[in-house]
């Protein structure tokens, strides 16, 4: 085992990990990052359009200024472990955690921040790996405005699927939701400000069978569950919204977690209802998920940390 007892031990990579090594180095924190693969969820995106900051960047690029800004303060209050995942926190006797990685290492550490964060729901349809980033997005925010004017899909029936589509009635042509149930998830004040918007329809009791196009998306296959009639519908744009995984599993002996594996926080100062772990970024229950507000997540957790050694 490390002998190393650290201030705080970083699980993540993301926007939210990468603002986290950097704000705990800079308050002289004794602090090691685990990473198992920099960026996040945006290191597949071909170009994120809000980073604040930068007008436009590629998730690759993105990932490697992640990287490059927090390994820029190795050394005396910050250690990097790159490749693994971590498989379990318990505590020990004197209350401190440790970490255990998938290699076998064990930090121990006074605090932990979790910004593991989570990974999309695929769709589950011939060809929908073939056009991933090419057409099928997973990220109205992030993605929608490429879309202005064209025909495009939604693909969920919950609140997610919802705004986004409420969202992209502003600037596309039309939008079109494909549900694979009778009823929505979503809030009923939120499907009736959708239905408000003219050019938004529904599509209900549908199965995604196939994707179709050249370089890019140009068509959506689905299949009627009561008919069993299959429709190809024209679009230039799918936007998945069919939930997440939150990457906790390893954490749930030591947090509470909510029924879809999300990690309770406060908001106020993103720690969890276990003394000494907070979390931020997409992994949490906070409503809204997007790069910047990981980050912001992570400062705030970073300063209410070091108070909370501060005082220990």
């Amino acid at each position: 085992m490390n002998d190393t007892i650290y201030d705080l031990v970083i699980i993540g990579g993301g926007p939210a990990g990468a603002a986290g090594a950097v704000y705990s180095a800079r308050k002289q924190l004794k602090t090691a990052i685990v990473v198992s693969e920099w960026g996040g969820q945006s290191q597949v995106s071909e170009t994120i359009y809000n980073w604040i900051g930068t007008k436009e960047i590629s998730g690759a690029d993105l990932a490697k200024n992640l990287r490059a800004h927090a390994l820029s303060y190795l050394g005396d209050y910050l250690d990097s472990i790159e490749g693994e995942k971590v498989t379990n926190i318990t505590k020990n006797e004197n209350g401190q955690f440790i970490i255990q990685t998938d290699s076998g290492k064990n930090l121990i550490t006074k605090t932990v921040l979790i910004s593991t964060g989570s990974s999309r729901r695929k769709l589950n349809a011939i060809n929908a790996d073939k056009y991933e980033h090419k057409g099928i997005t997973y990220c109205a925010s992030c993605d929608g405005p490429v879309f202005s004017g064209q025909d495009v899909i939604v693909v969920g029936g919950g609140n997610a699927g919802f705004e986004s589509a409420l969202q992209l009635s502003a600037y596309c042509k039309s939008v079109t939701i494909i549900h694979k149930n009778n009823e929505f998830k979503a809030d009923a004040i939120t499907v009736q400000k959708t239905f408000d918007k003219p050019n938004v329809k529904l599509i209900l009791n549908a199965e995604i069978v196939r994707v179709d196009g050249e370089v890019f998306v140009n068509s959506l296959t689905y299949r009627d569950k009561t008919t069993n009639e299959e429709s190809t519908i024209p679009t230039g744009g799918i936007f998945v919204e069919i939930g997440q995984y939150p990457s906790t599993d390893f954490a749930k002996d030591v947090i509470n977690l909510t029924p879809i594996n999300t990690i309770i926080v406060d908001p106020m100062n993103q720690r969890t209802e276990t003394a000494g772990i907070w979390a931020a970024g997409d992994c949490t229950n906070g409503l809204y998920h997007q790069n910047n507000i990981a980050a912001g997540d992570a400062v705030k957790a970073i300063e209410d940390i070091y108070q909370f050694i501060q005082r220990a």
